[in-house]
């Protein structure tokens, strides 16, 4: 086991809730700087959604993924950028007619969720390995549109960060590596604590830890109040670690976080439990990225 830790931080998200927190990144302007200030406290990794400047809510546009990364990589700051490719995703069945989309449907072809990727080419982007509920929604992620995402993530050269909500989905992963569509050695999130997903509990974790491959690079995240127990857990177990707004608000009981707080509690944890923090480099060494 490997005592560096890769620390990710989600700044941003696509939930719904934005509102709730006083001081939450909508801009790209304030999404780069937490990006920035997450770096500075010790997160290797920025995961990176986007948001509709004038509502706060998801959005897919690949101009304000664009403004992100050019502030960020301006910003000569040494992190390497995480694009979600989560947009274009979710389904619900019509009231009329279930097999038209109804409210909340934002289904696109697989490659129209790969556009900033295309434009962009950043270190890593996300790919979501299976269809579930997603709160009130289906998260649509077919096999066959899994495929054509993963064998043009890999001609562009992207490390595909291979996001896991059930033990199941790690099964379909097993295959899109057997068929040479996932570069090695995979990179796996394990994302726990999502309703109506896998729970974010030290049995759960161990489950789909072991279902990995053997060469995986994984890391696991917890939302809300299980955040920094699942980094404690990843961190014990050989893991890395994710944290952020996008995940959790608060740094406390009824207290706001601000993402560089969040970062640097998980550290903190980190460092407590034996093992030290990756920088980027070494990050991109242990996953077997250019930078």
């Amino acid at each position: 086991m490997s005592n560096k830790i890769i620390l990710s931080c989600a700044v941003t998200g696509g939930h719904p809730n934005v509102h709730s927190h006083p001081d939450y990144p909508i801009t790209p302007e304030q999404i780069a700087n937490d990006c920035i200030e997450a770096a500075k406290a010790g997160a290797a990794i920025a995961h990176i959604h986007v948001r509709d400047t004038q509502t706060g809510l998801r959005s897919g546009d690949a101009a304000l993924f664009k403004e992100v990364v050019e502030r960020v990589r301006d910003s000569d700051t040494d992190v390497l950028i995480n694009l979600t490719t989560s947009e274009g995703a979710r389904f619900t069945p019509g009231l009329d007619d279930p097999r038209i989309g109804g409210p909340g449907t934002t289904l696109v072809q697989p490659l129209e969720r790969l556009k900033h990727i295309e434009e962009l080419k950043p270190d890593i982007c996300t790919l979501d390995v299976g269809t579930f509920n997603f709160g009130e929604v289906i998260f649509v992620n077919t096999p066959e549109h899994l495929r054509i995402m993963a064998g043009r993530i890999q001609e562009l050269g992207v490390k595909a960060e291979i996001e896991v909500f059930e033990p199941g989905h790690i099964m379909f992963a097993h295959k899109l590596i057997k068929e040479g569509l996932i570069d090695g050695p995979p990179m796996f999130q394990l994302c726990l604590g999502v309703p109506h997903a896998s729970p974010a509990t030290p049995e759960i974790l161990n489950v789909m830890k072991n279902l990995l491959p053997e060469n995986a690079r994984w890391s696991a995240f917890g939302i809300s109040r299980w955040e920094f127990d699942i980094v404690a857990q990843a961190a014990c177990q050989g893991g890395n670690c994710r944290v952020g707004l996008e995940d959790n608000l608060y740094i406390r009981k009824g207290e706001f976080a601000s993402n560089r707080q969040l970062v640097e509690r998980a550290a903190r944890i980190i460092h407590e439990v034996g093992r030290e923090l990756a920088t980027p480099m070494e990050a991109a060494e242990i996953l077997g990225i250019s930078h």
